[in-house]
């Protein structure tokens, strides 16, 4: 069954104004599939076909020819210097949406998009499903637990695949496929084993000497290696608020991983009990709630910049953000069952900025959503429609 994408009314509005669009994203997370089906008429050229590969390679002026219009090359970050020879055409052609780039290793593919078609290219970013795209068609998990443990990579609500045997041949193929060509990256093992401490540290505060020691790296090495997977889309991180209320705040960033699924992977989960009980289970659902509404950012071209807040004391509110010149603020618990102590740092921060706040969220591992004068309150499943509120 094919899930529609959000993200496909920006593509197709921008395919008017560009000529040339470029998706990326992780690996698995539907690129392909999308494209086809929003272009059906475009000849689609997966560069990873040797003979294509080979022709774009040794003679691109004759491949250029051969596929001289409407076009989708998949994987284009193999053939760098064929972005050279893209420009000239589409400059001369000066048709709006010709060629359509896809790649998964999005640091290679950006790195020539930006050396040779810049100004020309629509860019986009394609991760794995929303909430939002699942609930459409009704596929959301029924348990908070389960939702954590499968996430949301498309293959999984495509097929029946269990999640740790797909997030295995996942890890495997990220690994061997992408980072293997990376010369910042040595040693396999070792990078198998930051991931998993990356998964370890999800909605804390980065700590790059910390993370470096456990991981057996050097701090240099320790931050090569989370831009390479925030530039795979594997993972990213939230800034402090920048605005510090008369207060001093904690100035490091907090990492969250794109899928949840795999992180629970990383960290051990096998099956949905084992989230019962979990260290981490709060974290888990706190790097659900803020995939999501990064994911929602991203797909929708809403163009929203999230943060946390922090202060020296202890004080923390999980999410802000600004749309329409209004500060949101929202506090995410994983609890099932409401709690009067889950609004105190929302009050907190209320108090110290002498505003009323109106856009305020708890956001809960319950079942039923409502409103309370201290914020509105969401259940899980809701989560998707909060950047429409």
């Amino acid at each position: 069954m094919f899930i529609p994408r959000s993200i496909e009314k920006r593509i197709r509005e921008l395919s008017a104004s560009f000529p040339v669009l470029s998706v990326t994203g992780p690996r698995q997370s539907g690129k392909t599939t999308m494209l086809k089906r929003m272009f059906p008429d475009y000849q689609y050229v997966s560069l990873e076909n040797p003979d294509y590969y080979d022709l774009a390679l040794n003679d691109p002026r004759l491949f250029l020819e051969r596929f001289d219009r409407y076009a989708i090359f998949d994987e284009a970050q193999r053939v760098p210097h064929l972005f050279n020879y893209l420009q000239g055409k589409v400059d001369n052609d000066r048709i709006m949406g010709q060629y359509i780039l896809s790649g998964s290793q999005n640091y290679l593919l950006m790195n020539s998009i930006t050396q040779s078609l810049a100004g020309r290219v629509a860019l986009f970013s394609l991760f794995p499903f929303s909430m939002a795209e699942v609930e459409a068609v009704d596929m959301l998990s029924t348990s908070l637990e389960e939702a954590v443990f499968k996430g949301f990579y498309p293959p999984l609500y495509d097929r029946p695949l269990n999640p740790p045997d797909f997030f295995a041949n996942y890890i495997e193929t990220y690994v061997q496929r992408d980072i293997r060509q990376l010369q910042a990256v040595q040693n396999l093992i070792v990078f198998r084993t930051f991931v998993q401490l990356c998964a370890g540290r999800i909605g804390q505060p980065l700590n790059y000497q910390a993370l470096a020691t456990d991981a057996g790296v050097s701090p240099s090495t320790a931050k090569a290696w989370l831009g390479i997977l925030e530039a795979s889309h594997i993972i990213f991180t939230l800034p402090p608020y920048f605005k510090n209320f008369r207060k001093r705040l904690t100035k490091a960033h907090k990492l969250y991983f794109y899928d949840v699924g795999l992180a629970a992977y990383l960290l051990g989960i096998r099956q949905v009990s084992d989230l019962q009980a979990h260290f981490a289970r709060g974290n888990l659902f706190e790097d659900m709630v803020v995939a999501e509404l990064r994911k929602q950012s991203h797909h929708n071209g809403l163009l929203i910049d999230f943060y946390y807040w922090h202060e020296s004391n202890g004080h923390e509110v999980d999410l802000m953000w600004e749309r329409n010149n209004e500060l949101h603020i929202a506090e995410v618990k994983s609890g099932t069952t409401l709690n009067r102590s889950f609004f105190d740092n929302l009050s907190y921060l209320k108090k110290i900025t002498g505003q009323d706040l109106q856009n305020a969220y708890l956001i809960y591992g319950g079942t039923d959503s409502f409103s309370q004068t201290e914020a509105e309150v969401l259940s899980w499943r809701d989560v998707g429609r909060l950047l429409m509120m």
